[in-house]
């Protein structure tokens, strides 16, 4: 039996494809979940990716995941920077939480390099595109 794992994707993610391609790539959304399924299945993990731009949803999400001791590879994406609501779900984590960012933040704007869930994940991987999900993956895998 895999072990279970949520992916969950913040505001803005869905847009994937056609938002900033310069910076975020020309795949879509629909394009990183079958990646995360195939990184997923790689891994020895049955993957659950999710996606909203809606806060109060991704905080839900993190209280099941707590709830339910599953692990969770997060893509807070905006809420990264100012978000205490999901900071203060991601506290609650049962099981390893992997922040992943496609790009990488800390070379990026300055209000982008305030980071408020860091302190609280497990781990933190930056700037490697779709490929941050999969070394998420094998994260989780292995811990």
């Amino acid at each position: 039996m895999s072990r279970r794992v949520l992916v969950l994707n913040g505001p803005n993610l869905g847009r994937l494809g056609s938002r900033e391609p310069e910076k975020y790539g020309t795949q879509d959304y629909a394009a990183l979940v079958e990646f995360c399924h195939k990184a997923g299945r790689e891994a020895g993990l049955e993957v659950e990716v999710r996606q909203s731009d809606h806060e109060g949803e991704l905080v839900g999400w993190l209280h099941e995941a707590a709830d339910e001791g599953l692990p969770v590879v997060l893509n807070p994406a905006a809420f990264t920077h100012y978000s205490i609501a999901l900071r203060d779900a991601v506290a609650q984590r049962t099981a390893p939480l992997i922040e992943v960012h496609l790009t990488n933040v800390a070379a990026r704007e300055s209000f982008r390099q305030v980071d408020v869930i860091t302190a609280v994940a497990t781990g933190v991987i930056a700037g490697l595109g779709f490929e941050g999900y999969r070394a998420a993956l094998l994260a989780i895998a292995r811990l």
